[in-house]
């Protein structure tokens, strides 16, 4: 039996590429994925925070009325108000007034312990009848001295006395006068010394100098005042407060556009919503320094028929200066704008610069002369700005500086996989 000669060996396949595990495969996949994902994300990004993300922020030029105002803070206070103080010193036995009560003129509001001034007032009685006696015993001298010398002088004529004799009668009538004259001086001055004193009396009754209204009272009964030194306020007395006033600071460049007469309106914080109405009753010239700021006071005057203003509250004022009905008007934010590389705007005086929206998208400048103006709008005097025109005032943008968005794990170099 023959054996079968063995088989020719096959031939060798051609090589193919190694095959990656699958989930090897799975990761890099995924990994392409988010890097187009990011890419597209921030080309998206980049886009938008080009300088086609600026947008002009535009006002429509319109018509309407603009008020020219001076705003400021003052105080209500009475038009008249009248401290009551003291002359005399000593406790105090007697209040008959107190807040809010109504007073007239030599009303008593309040009294002083007179005891001390009526002991005074009977010593200085007593001086004034002693130096009367004394007159009066100075009177009978000078008559005597009198007397006696028309009898030496008729002796004297008669060779009985000497001159000498009757020339120390003559002194001693001169002296006389004198002494009479002294007395009599002593006597005026006792009795000056009496009605001071009765003065002094009288001051212990604390009298109302005007018609009015108690606003305060500073002292109590038993309360010892001391007027040594400075006459101590005990009463405040508001003459009228149907008539008040508002005191207000301005500052200087303001100052000069308030004119006597003017209209003026204020609000108060106890009357939310409400505006009280008044004017301007005066300007005055003295200046008020405070830290280097220069400040001037200036009155309002305000009708208080109602009672409702209560002195020493805090009013916002507001004056008006200027007043144009149905005029062109321009926002004051598009005096101010200046887009990037602008010139310098020009002075007031020489005229403004706003830059007008046209239909390319582009902003043109035009020069505009312009006049009052309040807390938002400008009056237009004159330039080339129609109504309905879009002045700029401002630019929109994007938030450029804003990081590009992330994937979730793709952040600080990506994701590794393995």
């Amino acid at each position: 039996m023959s054996t079968p000669a063995p088989a020719a060996p096959a031939a060798p396949e051609p090589s193919s590429p190694p095959v990656l595990p699958r989930r090897r495969r799975r990761g890099v996949v995924v990994t392409i994925l988010v890097a187009l994902a990011a890419g597209a994300l921030y080309a998206r990004y980049r886009a938008a925070s080009g300088d086609s993300a600026a947008r002009w922020m535009t006002v429509a030029v319109d018509r309407g009325p603009i008020e020219e105002a001076v705003s400021a803070t003052g105080t209500v206070n009475p038009v008249k108000t009248v401290q009551v103080g003291t002359y005399v010193s000593g406790p105090i036995i007697a209040i008959d007034v107190d807040y809010n009560s109504p007073v007239k003129q030599g009303q008593r509001v309040a009294k002083i312990d007179p005891a001390p001034f009526a002991v005074k007032v009977r010593q200085a009685d007593a001086n004034v009848a002693n130096a009367r006696a004394r007159v009066e015993k100075s009177r009978a001298d000078l008559a005597l001295k009198k007397l006696l010398v028309d009898r030496t002088r008729a002796l004297v004529a008669e060779k009985i006395v000497s001159q000498t004799d009757y020339d120390t009668a003559k002194s001693n009538y001169d002296q006389a006068v004198a002494q009479l004259a002294l007395d009599e001086a002593a006597a005026k001055q006792a009795q000056a010394s009496l009605e001071a004193e009765e003065v002094n009396l009288r001051y212990t009754d604390i009298l109302s100098p005007v018609d009015g209204v108690v606003v305060s009272r500073n002292v109590d009964v038993g309360q010892t005042v001391a007027a040594s030194f400075q006459t101590p306020t005990l009463f405040l007395i508001a003459e009228d407060l149907t008539k008040m006033q508002v005191d207000t600071n301005v500052s200087e460049s303001d100052v000069g556009r308030l004119r006597q007469g003017e209209p003026a309106t204020f609000t108060v914080d106890a009357y939310p919503g409400t505006a009280f109405h008044g004017t301007v009753a005066q300007v005055r010239n003295a200046p008020i320094t405070v830290q280097n700021v220069v400040t001037y006071d200036v009155v309002i005057a305000v009708d208080n028929a109602g009672l409702e203003l209560k002195p020493g509250m805090t009013a916002n004022v507001s004056s008006i200066t200027a007043r144009r009905d149905d005029v062109g008007r321009l926002p004051v934010r598009a005096l101010r704008f200046r887009p990037d590389g602008a010139a310098e705007p020009k002075s007031r005086r020489e005229g403004s610069t706003v830059y007008v929206l046209d239909g390319q998208e582009t902003l043109r400048p035009v020069e505009v002369r312009t006049g009052i103006q309040d807390a938002q709008h400008v009056e237009l005097v004159r330039g080339d700005v129609r109504e309905g025109d879009r002045v700029a005032t401002g630019v929109r943008r994007e938030t450029a500086s804003t990081p590009p968005p992330q994937l979730p794990g793709f952040a600080g170099g990506g994701r590794r996989f393995r």
